[in-house]
């Protein structure tokens, strides 16, 4: 039996309930995987202690959208400037040569990435699965998350539609839907654990309407159905997409995955740039979640989420980082931080406070993702901590509001610890269960051989 944990001393406990309290030189005691106790002066015999004087104590990060393969192909020059469709069409040409090894290496960058800025819970969408090659990316992914010891959602993406049928990706970048489905089956029959604390769940998430059929998405809509599972897609990201959308299928995107059976409760879309007022309040209505993910839209020039407008009219949203080609890094703090000075920009400076961002960060994410036992720092919550230190220089000065310094200030966003499931994941800014230096030099190797296997002119 794993000894007990006692965080003591705080600075400041940001307890992310609905009250959004916080407490001042407290403590916060784990038992297991559970935190049993919050306040002043707590004991408890044989327990570790963490000394967290000077530290902020943050609800682990729940990062909602994220492509790990994508790891392997940040900064690739030829799309450095490009908006979402030429991107996806230079990279596709990269990405048709993963392997299961890039692909647990990749996981491995961007996990360890999220954990060392605070994130311990981490989904996935990974949908290309190229033709002819070993099925089980994501079985790697799920090893690696394992091996690290993060909390990890996986959803199981699909890409059906290639340019012959009218598609986005090349053919060598779909699958055929019988094996799809089958897939998916798989996966959440082996992998998912819907119990409380559970450190794996599974979702389905068919690519984009402008890379999988109708039919598809209904096929999936049902198996979730069955299942218990959730639904995760890209929607609404560009005006490009609502231009396909709209000539293939007259429909604007949110009215096709509705008429495909995805506005029943258990789905969340990344991105939701371009919606109209009364799709937000459809949005509301049926509790559908969005993924927002402030620096993909900027990078690729996509636009800004309404995210105000999200929030107040009760629609669930939570912080994604995305795929770390488009971002092109896995800072989860640094998101947080994105999110607040973008809407600034978007709806005013008021519109979006530095604790309005830590909690899309930790108790929206949790939301999305349908869960309840993460988010919060309370007894009977699960024991999922990131403690960040201001005692150094970068903070100097800022203590007069020691939670809103976390993304305000700052210029490494590492934590001093990160805690998943009662457990020391990160400490002292480093990794407890993996070397860096180790997981770079293999993920450089599968990076270059990727490169080196795609078409000339498309490499890095």
């Amino acid at each position: 039996m794993r000894p007990s944990l006692l965080v003591k001393n705080a600075l400041r406990v940001a307890l992310m309930d609905d009250a959004r309290g916080e407490l001042s030189d407290a403590d916060v005691l784990i038992r297991g995987r559970v935190i049993v106790a919050v306040g002043k002066d707590l004991e408890e015999p044989g327990a570790r202690v963490l000394d967290a004087r000077g530290c902020v104590v943050i609800p682990g990060m729940v990062n909602t959208h994220h492509h790990l393969c994508q790891t392997l192909t940040r900064a690739v020059p030829a799309v450095q400037d490009a908006k979402l469709f030429d991107w996806l069409v230079h990279l596709y040409q990269i990405w048709q040569f993963l392997t299961p090894e890039a692909a647990g290496v990749g996981a491995e960058v961007g996990l360890s990435e999220l954990l060392l800025t605070g994130c311990t819970t981490a989904a996935d969408h990974t949908y290309l699965f190229p033709r002819g090659r070993p099925g089980e990316l994501i079985d790697r992914q799920i090893d690696a998350a394992r091996k690290l010891g993060i909390r990890f959602h996986p959803t199981r993406g699909s890409m059906s539609v290639g340019q012959a049928s009218g598609g986005l990706p090349p053919q060598s970048c779909t699958q055929d839907e019988d094996v799809i489905l089958e897939d998916c089956e798989r996966l959440v029959k082996q992998y998912h654990d819907a119990g409380p604390f559970s450190m794996l769940r599974v979702g389905l998430a068919p690519c984009a309407p402008f890379s999988v059929s109708p039919s598809l998405m209904k096929a999936v809509a049902d198996q979730a159905r069955r299942w218990g599972v959730r639904l995760h897609t890209h929607l609404a990201e560009t005006l490009d997409e609502d231009d396909y959308c709209l000539e293939r299928y007259k429909m604007r995107p949110l009215d096709f995955v509705e008429s495909v059976g995805w506005l029943s409760g258990n789905a969340w879309f990344a991105h939701m740039v371009h919606l109209r007022p009364d799709e937000v309040a459809r949005l509301a209505k049926t509790k559908t979640g969005v993924a927002h993910c402030p620096s993909s839209n900027l990078r690729l020039g996509s636009g800004i989420a309404p995210v105000r407008e999200y929030l107040d009219a009760g629609v669930p949203v939570g912080l994604g980082v995305d795929g770390s080609a488009s971002n092109d890094s896995g800072d989860m703090l640094g998101e947080a931080r994105q999110c607040m000075l973008v809407h600034r920009v978007r709806t005013g400076v008021s519109s979006m406070t530095a604790r309005d961002a830590l909690w899309l960060a930790t108790r929206g994410g949790a939301a999305v993702l349908g869960r309840e036992d993460l988010g919060r720092i309370a007894p009977g919550q699960a024991a999922d901590l990131a403690i960040f230190d201001l005692d150094k220089v970068d903070y100097a000065g800022a203590l007069h509001d020691p939670v809103a310094a976390l993304l305000f200030c700052g210029s490494s966003h590492r934590t001093k610890w990160t805690i998943v499931n009662g457990r020391v994941v990160v400490e002292d800014g480093r990794l407890v269960n993996a070397d860096e230096k180790d997981i770079a030099r293999r993920a450089n190797e599968q990076a270059k051989a990727l490169a080196e296997k795609a078409p000339a002119g498309r490499g890095v």
